[in-house]
């Protein structure tokens, strides 16, 4: 669990670039990070590593998978989809909920928002939610073997172009009413070195032969694809992006390169 504090680093300092990794991992899952307040410095340069923490959920589901794969298939799939939820607080598959329930159920600006700081799951919301999870769960038993490469490819892409996001579009909700809010002032610099740990982990998968290099550019194309599409809708409804949105990003990316890679293979 984060929580925001003052650190003595500078911003564009080595320690606070490096802090910035705590301050991820911090933001994405529920995995302790020790009791030290992040700093407001570390929290600048977390977006950078989204990349590397999504690398490394995509590592533990696949020892969730690993242990599970005898099992069969499809319930190592449902094990594995669960342990991600479980370990990120289904910090982003909330988001989709909100965003399916807010875009689906408004039809103005006003009543948008209303709808995504509204707790409560309506119709939309539950669809999206539920279609999404199938789709992942049924990619992964598809994909049976080559789960483990799906899995940190799709985990690493789908929190590297919210980065992106964040550099290009305004916020559309105040500083103080929403979590993501904190990470506010990310830019070019950013995205950059997101993209660039991505590079790196798909760069990995394929010299690893966990991923033939042809189903890896797919997945690169249609991660830019769906976050492009994303992005000009939000901003077209709300003017910006939110967090809920980033998060419904980040599901529909994960789900649509598992499904690539499922009908690819």
């Amino acid at each position: 669990m984060m929580t925001p504090g003052k650190d003595p680093a500078p911003p564009n300092s080595h320690l606070a670039f490096l802090s910035g990794a705590r301050a991820a991992l911090a933001f994405l899952t529920r995995i302790p990070c020790g009791k030290q307040p992040v700093g407001e410095s570390a929290l600048h340069w977390a977006p950078a590593w989204f990349p590397v923490v999504g690398y490394f959920l995509g590592f533990v589901a696949c020892l969730v998978w690993a242990g599970l794969e005898r099992a069969g298939f499809m319930v190592a799939s449902v094990a594995t989809v669960a342990a991600l939820a479980l370990i990120t607080g289904a910090f982003h598959e909330d988001g989709l909920a909100d965003t399916a329930d807010a875009l689906g159920g408004a039809f103005d600006r006003e009543r948008l928002f209303i709808i995504l700081k509204d707790s409560r799951i309506g119709s939309f919301g539950a669809t999206a939610l539920i279609l999404v999870l199938l789709l992942r769960i049924a990619a992964l038993a598809k994909l049976g073997p080559m789960a483990a490469g799906g899995l940190l490819l799709g985990q690493t892409l789908s929190r590297t172009t919210p980065v992106w996001m964040m550099a290009a579009l305004p916020y559309a909700t105040p500083a103080e009413s929403a979590r993501s809010s904190q990470l506010m002032g990310v830019g070019m610099i950013h995205a950059v070195i997101a993209t660039t740990f991505a590079g790196l982990a798909a760069s990995l998968l394929i010299l690893g032969k966990l991923l033939p290099a042809q189903a890896v550019l797919m997945s690169l194309v249609l991660a830019v694809i769906i976050a492009v599409l994303c992005g000009w809708r939000f901003h077209a409804r709300a003017g910006g992006i939110t967090g809920d949105f980033l998060g419904a990003t980040q599901q529909l990316t994960d789900a649509a390169i598992l499904v690539v890679l499922a009908a690819s293979l």
